[in-house]
């Protein structure tokens, strides 16, 4: 068998292929899960054997429900998970219980690191982002700096997003914040409404996201930033707008999988209180006209009477449409009081089995797996229609799915996204930082999941298949790269992120098998089958014996790849 010594050119070369090949296989679909190419130690140096593949075991309760509930686990999460009860069921019902409670955390570090960020605009009031930013931006408009100023509540919000994620101990409160962004998408460019991203994320997703579904539905169908986006702000009698409406069926409510095509609405069957089983593009049409006059109060141009400049959400009822309508098989009559006919829209939806199943299918999706059992999905769908008129309603339907058999079983039925990867490594790396440099926002548009910038509105998708290609991973590599050698500083702004990885290693770990063991252990919480740790031990050593005590130059030098390694591993991208 032919040995070969590995230079530095070489050993950044293996340590890239073998950390890009088996991260791409961990989000490749229904494959066996390829491990890094096999080191067996020869003395001083390693040789390269032929490829291996083994099956992941399953995960220890711990690690599956911080990988699931939180976005990725930081030193000390899994002794204190454990630490919260003598039984695994014990353990996941206190977590749960505290972090569906985030009001009970006491998220003080995270506190005095935002409040230290010096964002100069994500405490204003709706009014006040409208009124600053749009009706009265002091700058011209041909100028940069009116630009600037215009999205600024925008960038800060991606900032924070980004800070909360990776530094607040409410980590399922920023889960469910992504989730329903997701949902409920909003395009970060979307016209006229830029500064008032900061609102919709605060006082609707935030607000509603363990509150009540209808509450939630209507706080969105009212907030500017969806009325802009799906262009229902100029949806009037003399045109119904039915972007919105559409919208509103197939991606908010009911979801495609109740959609029943271009059929005639009274040949669809009904339920037991007469409502249809299922959208027709009737229901849609009518849907629309129940929701004309729904607009902004943005009379920018002083010319429309009635009309003002607050940004809040307006009924302009000259612009509705009076006339009786039929949806979902309800009839719906001709002159009803102000905004109840688009109420009755959203009440229909909302209190819709469908709905309920549609919901409860993308939260199963996002918390067990891309196809999560129906057991799950139904058990959840009849919760939220137990519970649709309570103000805790998706509170209770994160408890029955997050404390479910079905939860505890699954383990590698998800992979980590471009955002949550990048936040699990600085999670895991304990990277320090308060205002994130541009350089990471830049690497997740890269990667294909730039913060609030899904152009269609049915948000980022959530399964691996999406997220299976060349590029993306790439760019998790090169990320790893930059935050592990803390290369990402902006020197524009001044925002730097810094990962001190050989500060954070025991000094009396010197022998590359140790420091292998040590960090496989850190980041993982579990080990590795043995031929992916020979891979890691391998790059560590280079010309090296495994076991001999290593030069602090060599450490210093090669323990980031490494760690770079370690963190495209199979093993770390899924959850």
């Amino acid at each position: 068998m032919q040995t070969r010594r590995l230079t530095r050119r070489d050993f950044l070369k293996l340590g890239g292929a073998l950390a890009a090949t088996s991260a791409l296989a961990a989000c490749a679909p229904d494959a066996e899960t390829p491990t890094a190419a096999p080191f067996e130690p020869t003395g001083q140096n390693p040789v390269i054997e032929p490829e291996a593949q083994t099956q992941l075991p399953p995960a220890p309760l711990a690690i599956l429900a911080l990988s699931r509930l939180t976005f990725g686990i930081r030193p000390g999460d899994v002794e204190a998970f454990n630490a919260l009860g003598s039984t695994d069921d014990e353990r996941l019902l206190n977590f749960v219980t505290q972090q569906l409670n985030p009001d009970s955390i006491d998220d003080s570090d995270f506190e005095n690191r935002y409040n230290n960020a010096g964002f100069e605009t994500l405490h204003k009031t709706h009014e006040q982002l409208y009124d600053d930013h749009i009706a009265n931006n002091p700058y011209d408009a041909n100028d940069d700096v009116y630009w600037d100023w215009y999205s600024k509540p925008a960038y800060e919000l991606a900032d924070a997003t980004i800070l909360r994620a990776v530094h607040s101990k409410k980590q399922l409160v920023e889960l469910l914040a992504d989730f329903w962004h997701n949902h409920f998408n909003v395009y970060f460019w979307q016209d006229d409404g830029v500064p008032l991203l900061v609102s919709y994320n605060r006082d609707v997703l935030r607000k509603h996201m363990l509150g009540n579904f209808r509450q939630m539905l209507e706080a969105v169908a009212k907030h500017p930033s969806m009325l802009y986006y799906l262009n229902q702000n100029n949806s009037s009698d003399a045109g119904p707008n039915e972007n919105f409406a559409r919208e509103l069926f197939e991606l908010h409510t009911l979801g495609a999988e109740n959609y029943l095509g271009v059929r005639d609405p009274a040949s669809v069957e009904k339920d037991a209180n007469g409502v249809a089983i299922g959208y027709v593009d009737n229901d849609v049409y009518e849907a629309a006209r129940c929701l004309t006059g729904w607009r902004v109060d943005d009379d920018l141009g002083d010319w429309e009477d009635g009309v003002e400049k607050t940004g809040n959400f307006l009924y302009y009822k000259p612009w509705h449409d009076r006339f009786n309508k039929l949806v979902l098989g309800q009839y719906i009559p001709a002159d009803q009081e102000d905004l109840k006919d688009g109420y009755d829209v959203l009440d229909l939806l909302a209190s819709h089995s469908g709905t309920a199943r549609h919901i409860s299918r993308k939260l199963c999706r996002r918390f067990i797996s891309d196809v999560p059992p129906e057991s799950i999905v139904q058990a959840a769908a009849d919760t939220f229609l137990q519970y649709k008129d309570a103000p805790d309603q998706l509170k209770r339907v994160m408890e029955t799915i997050l404390l479910s058999a079905e939860f505890k079983a699954a383990w590698g039925g998800k992979v980590k996204r471009p955002f949550e990867a990048v936040v699990s490594m600085m999670r895991a790396l304990n990277s320090d930082f308060t205002r994130i440099p541009g350089s990471a926002h830049w690497m997740l548009g890269m990667m294909g999941q730039a913060l609030f910038e899904r152009r269609p509105p049915d948000g980022y998708p959530d399964t691996r298949e999406a997220w299976a290609n060349s590029m993306s991973l790439l760019y998790r590599w090169n990320f790893a790269v930059g935050l592990t050698e803390n290369w990402m500083d902006d020197e524009e702004t001044g925002y730097r992120i810094f990962s001190d990885v050989f500060a954070q290693t025991p000094a009396e770990i010197r022998s590359a098998s140790a420091l292998a063991d040590y960090w496989i252990q850190r980041i993982l919480n579990q080990t590795l089958p043995e031929a992916s740790r020979d891979a890691v031990v391998a790059v560590m050593a280079q010309e090296h014996g495994w076991d001999e005590t290593l030069p602090e130059e060599h450490v210093q030098y090669v323990l980031p790849a490494m760690i770079e390694v370690i963190l495209m591993s199979p093993e770390f991208q899924w959850r």
